[in-house]
């Protein structure tokens, strides 16, 4: 049982800080932002999640029937992520490159202390079990005083500016790309997610510095920072995976990327170019089918439908294709099953799936993990919402490594000289926050 509390609240955007910071001092922390991008139907302007009572970490073998167990075991808020590499339970793959992270591949816990804000009230849920704690910790978040410097960014991580290196360089990327296309003109794939690794050793930074830089860069709609112990998700991911609210399951994939301009009528030109690439829609419209029939497996028959097909979407660092694909499913659909029978996400592996993951396994020289996998929740009563995390640095603090991966989807059309462009268009604002 939980103790439910609201607040009116003078000025949001200052608590929002409050609550970040106040949230230092715990071990496990979820903070969802959507930073106010309501044309995503965020179900809350912020969520943050503190203080395990219960927790579940495995790898991927049997994962989601433990993930099942453990959320209709809990009936209650829990939070967490699904690696990418839970495709291992899903099919018959395996994951055998190098992991320079080791982040469990199926990490969720049942928060003690769940915080929901929406526009201006602040909802506080407490298990019952610790309700003696509420009056001393939300004196303790409103008097929290907020630092300037780590929000404004003067001096964001000048003592900690570690060296990016490259995984795949140049040359081998287009290597790798070019028997990509050779997988495609013979026929075995119509598209993958080709993925590289951007990482550094020996590293340290501050992780909610680090955070905040990249959230002020990017205000996206899904961004992230979690904390389970001494390993950290910093992410700014535009990208929605799938949500459930009551019967209706919403997926959103993300295809088509193009830079921005300060010039407006420039970036207006942009926009145009991105809307009518005929390349950006082939590969968005394949994914929008992977999507389609990824949601029949758990849908009312003839429910699928596409509500936005290859819709443009601006962001303060790109222009992104984005198409919305929903269906309905029965009051008693498992949740978690609508989870297994998605994933991985379309975007993030290519079409047909399965013989895409075995080909970009072979090809790439990183184990994805959290990388292109899912952060969210599951409410009380069986609703969930993930996001896509990409655009996202992950940091192991024990072992002092710090990495971030993009990539892009290769299809017949594309070429290996732009497609290199674009990881570069992807990773400029996760290396400007790194080496500032």
């Amino acid at each position: 049982m939980r103790v439910t509390l609201q607040f009116s609240l003078e000025n949001p955007t200052v608590v929002k800080q409050q609550l970040l910071l106040w949230s230092q001092q715990y071990h496990e922390v979820v903070w969802l932002d959507s930073n106010n991008y309501h044309a995503q139907n965020s179900e809350f302007d912020a969520i943050l999640a503190v203080d395990a009572l219960t927790l579940l970490q495995t790898d991927y073998i049997q994962a989601f029937q433990k993930l099942n167990e453990y959320q209709q075991t809990t009936n209650d808020w829990i939070f967490g992520y699904l690696s990418y590499d839970l495709k291992n339970d899903v099919e018959h793959l395996i994951s055998q490159n190098y992991d320079g992270l080791h982040f469990p591949e199926l990490y969720f816990f049942q928060p003690k202390k769940v915080f929901l804000l929406k526009g201006n009230i602040l909802e506080v849920q407490y298990l019952k079990v610790i309700d003696d704690e509420l009056e001393a910790d939300i004196q303790e978040i409103f008097n929290t005083k907020i630092d300037a410097e780590l929000f404004t960014h003067k001096d964001s991580n000048k003592e900690y500016r570690p060296k990016i290196k490259l995984r795949i360089h140049k040359d081998e990327y287009h290597e790798k790309v070019t028997k990509l296309l050779e997988h495609i003109h013979r026929g075995d794939i119509y598209e993958a997610n080709f993925c590289q690794e951007f990482y550094a050793e020996n590293a340290e930074i501050d992780p909610l510095s680090t955070y905040t830089h990249l959230n002020a860069i990017s205000k996206p709609p899904f961004a992230t920072y979690m904390r389970l112990s001494d390993k950290y998700i910093l992410s700014a991911s535009p990208e929605r995976y799938i949500k459930k609210k009551g019967t209706k399951i919403t997926s959103q994939p993300i295809k088509g990327t193009a830079k921005r301009s300060t010039d407006i009528l420039e970036d207006q030109q942009l926009i145009e170019n991105l809307q009518n690439d005929e390349k950006e829609r082939a590969e968005n419209i394949m994914i929008v089918d992977l999507v389609r029939n990824d949601l029949a497996k758990t849908a009312v028959k003839g429910s699928v439908q596409v509500e936005e097909l290859c819709k443009i979407y601006t962001f303060d660092q790109v222009h992104q294709m984005i198409s919305t694909v929903v269906s309905e499913v029965t009051e008693n659909q498992n949740p978690v099953a609508i989870l297994q029978t998605t994933f991985p996400m379309g975007s993030m592996t290519g079409a047909p799936k399965i013989s895409a993951m075995q080909i970009i396994e072979n090809l790439e020289e990183t184990k994805r993990g959290i990388y292109s996998g899912a952060i969210g929740y599951f409410t009380p009563n069986n609703d969930f919402d993930f996001n896509v995390v990409i655009r996202s640095i992950l940091y192991n603090s024990s072992k002092k490594y710090v990495s971030y991966s993009v990539g892009g989807a290769i299809t017949a059309k594309s070429i290996p000289e732009k497609e290199y462009e674009e990881c570069l268009i992807k990773a400029k604002a996760m290396r400007e926050v790194l080496e500032n």
